[in-house]
């Protein structure tokens, strides 16, 4: 079966069974005969994606600062991680496709400037905004406190995350006690590694055993230890983890909850680095998109319309900062 295929059929059992319980099961029923990179029925994963594409919009172009305007270019940072359907390479294994970069492509056009994409590592796209080589980035980034106080949000889809388990594993996560004694994979720098951090010291301070933390980074690292029995469950962003769950056919997803943990939905945004000048810009042409019906589309062409946004806020409450 070739790569593109069991991608397609993948997202059509996301939608018939309602994998994407947290964000929206409204993908696209596939075609299962579609040939490679064909457009019509199910999810384009070829290199060809014909994207939904915006036109400028003066209201929120005119709130570009004029230096990028000259530029005429938006630099886009990009996580390099393969994350379907949220950023992943096509099926040449060049082309970076996925809901992230169609939106971020989106508020570009609708900037009225070419969207300029590099994809790096997750710890460097911060880099990347801290030394003003990227202008934004939109790369299912949480809002949280300690982030407010160096980059400026604009929010274009709810967070909700997921603990997923070898299939079978007869276990649920509803709280920290589910999670005591157990050895959960997370991403280092990510907020779910945050939640579950907090979620350790809890059951700590409550006398019940550790959580043991193990960090890996790569989707076929915790794939792997998922599947060989090495860890007890992984944490990660809800998307995610039912497209593997649907793809691979080996886990299931056994709890989730929101990005920001406790009584808080979390919210994904566009990030820029403070006082850019940029922030009201992306919201703006957010704001156009959802408007337009131009984001719902995107949404809906990935399965996740359940995490769509009425409107853009620009730096809302986010993930409490660490205590103690």
């Amino acid at each position: 079966m070739s790569v593109r295929r069991s991608t397609t059929l993948a997202l059509a059992a996301l939608t018939a069974t309602g994998l994407l319980t947290a964000c929206g099961a409204t993908g696209s029923a596939a075609d299962p005969a579609a040939p490679e990179g064909h457009k019509d029925g199910g999810v384009n994963i070829g290199p060809d994606q014909d994207r939904i594409r915006g036109e400028k919009a003066a209201a929120a172009a005119d709130l570009v600062p004029e230096a990028v305007r000259k530029r005429g270019t938006l630099r886009i940072g990009a996580s390099a991680d393969a994350s379907p359907p949220l950023g992943f390479y096509a099926t040449d294994d060049r082309t970076r496709i996925g809901s992230e970069i169609d939106i971020a492509t989106l508020v570009a056009d609708t900037l009225g400037l070419e969207p300029r994409f590099e994809e790096v590592s997750w710890e460097n796209l911060f880099v990347g905004l801290d030394s003003s080589k990227f202008d934004a980035v939109l790369s299912n980034v949480t809002v949280t406190e300690e982030r407010k106080e160096k980059y400026d949000f604009a929010t274009y889809r709810l967070d909700n995350i997921a603990f997923e388990a070898k299939k079978g594993s007869g276990w649920k996560v509803k709280g920290p006690a589910d999670v005591a004694g157990k050895k959960i994979s997370v991403s280092s720098g990510t907020n779910q590694e945050k939640i579950l951090v907090d979620w350790n010291e809890e059951n700590v301070k409550a006398g019940r055993e550790p959580v043991d933390i193990t960090y890996f980074q790569k989707e076929t690292d915790y794939y792997l230890a998922l599947r060989s029995g090495r860890v007890d469950a992984h944490l990660g962003p809800s998307p995610n983890a039912a497209y593997h769950v649907a793809t691979a056919g080996q886990s299931e997803i056994i709890g989730q909850l929101s990005g920001a943990g406790g009584d808080l939905q979390g919210k994904i945004a566009a990030t820029t680095k403070k006082d850019s000048g940029l922030v009201k810009a992306y919201a703006a042409a957010i704001d156009h998109i959802i408007r337009n019906g131009s984001y719902g589309e995107v949404l809906k062409r990935w399965g996740l319309s359940g995490e769509a946004v009425e409107r853009s806020e620009i730096n809302p409450p986010g993930l409490p900062r660490p205590t103690g």
